[in-house]
């Protein structure tokens, strides 16, 4: 049985990790048992599967030689690398067309590093964190500046060693909306003030959110951490350079990054992983790997990136709607009017991104034509469009294929005994299609 179809599938070193032969992830699930959050189980196995025909694919067929190419369906999981480094391109390509046409300011505030653990055991604080210093900065704009700011924040849990470090980051727009409906600029940031503010916040926060008990039980940590803090948790804003499209798709791309790249692992030897931090490397357990990075998997419908002030959902039309008719009379453009923004499809991410057409074949250079989709329902895997006949004909054999395979790794060893033997019966059926 050929499974030439498998070709899709895309291996990378994150997957090996989790799934080769030595099962790393099942003994985990084993190993930790109930000790593991059930969104935890649910996008890593989504990462699994990611990219499996098995649930579902597009069929496309060279116009020219009658290639045939399945593109999987890919999981869309927050834990993939995969989907989330092209979800995050496409967010911050789209951000860049939809937020204000003013400078901006990336912020970002942390907390002291004895704080941490008490984010990874009380995971609800996480928003409160988040409202917390979107609020910091919208009270002083109001306040100083009589204005309402723009502000899109996203909450990072993961430092450069994948270590449990939660911290704020924060794209704000340096100016905001009048009462009057009118931009005024403001681009004035008192770092020392902020600080001081940022600590007596958080540590409030952490005392009004956990119960009594557990109130007394951290109070030693809460209060190291205000003593070793004299000028209070850090806050950094540095100043941008540069043209505002280029910043403000650098800052989206970064509040949206994973917490670890594949191109941070350097290697995996099936025991140990290797990654690269800064300027030093660090070789850890693939126990120790797993545990730290299934911590930055957020908790069921968590919203790590939010809006606030004018650009708060509630709030965006109407302030967009004010600024456009103030930049009529002011002959000072802020607002893009009238532009549809959409999201770019997977064909043109690629195309965009530098690498060829995928669309193209690599053999005969004509294009590829879709002709049949298949996608899983109920468990089972069903035709969902065949433009024509000989389509669903063949799409019905594949999935007999894919639903009769037992045991890949044989078939993938018949594969490689039998490399001429590429379905070519399969494939001249669409030369009459």
């Amino acid at each position: 049985m050929m499974l030439w179809y498998f070709s899709c599938m895309e291996t990378n070193i994150l997957r090996r990790i989790f799934f080769d032969e030595n099962q790393h992830w099942e003994q985990f699930k084993i190993k930790n048992g109930k000790k593991i959050r059930s969104i935890v189980i649910k996008e890593v196995e989504k990462f699994r599967d990611c990219g499996n025909p098995k649930n579902g694919f597009k069929l496309f067929v060279c116009e020219g030689c009658h290639d045939v190419r399945h593109v999987p369906y890919r999981c869309k999981g927050r834990f993939c690398t995969t989907c989330s480094v092209g979800e995050s391109e496409e967010w911050s390509r789209l951000l860049t067309e939809e937020v204000l046409q003013v400078n901006h300011r990336h912020v970002i505030f942390t907390i002291d590093e004895g704080l941490r653990d008490i984010f990874l055991l009380h995971r609800h604080l996480l928003k409160d964190l988040m409202d917390a210093a979107s609020k910091l900065l919208t009270d002083f704009f109001q306040k100083k500046a009589k204005v309402t700011p723009g502000i899109i924040s996203g909450l990072h849990t993961f430092g450069s060693r994948v270590n449990f470090n939660p911290h704020v980051h924060m794209l704000v727009t340096m100016g905001g909306l009048t009462e009057k409906g009118e931009w005024k600029q403001y681009d004035f940031l008192p770092f020392a003030m902020l600080r001081k503010q940022w600590q007596t916040v958080v540590l409030k926060l952490i005392r009004n959110g956990v119960s009594q008990k557990e109130k007394k039980r951290i109070q030693p940590r809460l209060q190291k951490a205000f003593t070793n803090n004299g000028e209070g948790f850090y806050v950094y804003a540095p100043k941008q350079r540069g043209k505002i499209k280029e910043q403000l798709r650098y800052i989206g791309r970064y509040i949206r990054r994973p917490a670890i790249g594949i191109n941070r692992i350097e290697a995996y030897d099936g025991q140990n992983v290797t990654f690269k931090y800064k300027d030093k490397t660090e070789t850890v357990s693939v126990e120790e790997f797993i545990s730290r990075l299934i911590r930055h998997i957020p908790d069921e419908q968590f919203k790590t990136i939010r809006h606030y002030g004018m650009y708060s959902r509630r709030s965006k039309k109407l302030c967009k709607k004010l600024l456009s008719n103030w930049q009529q009379t002011a002959r000072r453009w802020v607002v893009k009017v009238k532009k549809t923004l959409r999201r770019q499809t997977w064909r043109e991410r690629i195309i965009a991104s530098g690498k060829k057409d995928p669309l193209v074949c690599p053999k005969c250079e004509c294009y590829y034509e879709y002709k049949g989709e298949v996608c899983l329902e109920d468990g089972r895997l069903e035709i969902k469009v065949a433009l024509c006949p000989t389509t669903r004909a063949y799409l019905e054999r594949v999935i007999n294929n894919l639903t009769s395979i037992k045991n890949p790794q044989k078939g993938k060893k018949e594969k490689e005994s039998k490399p001429n033997q590429k379905t070519e019966r399969q494939l001249c059926l669409f030369r009459v299609s």
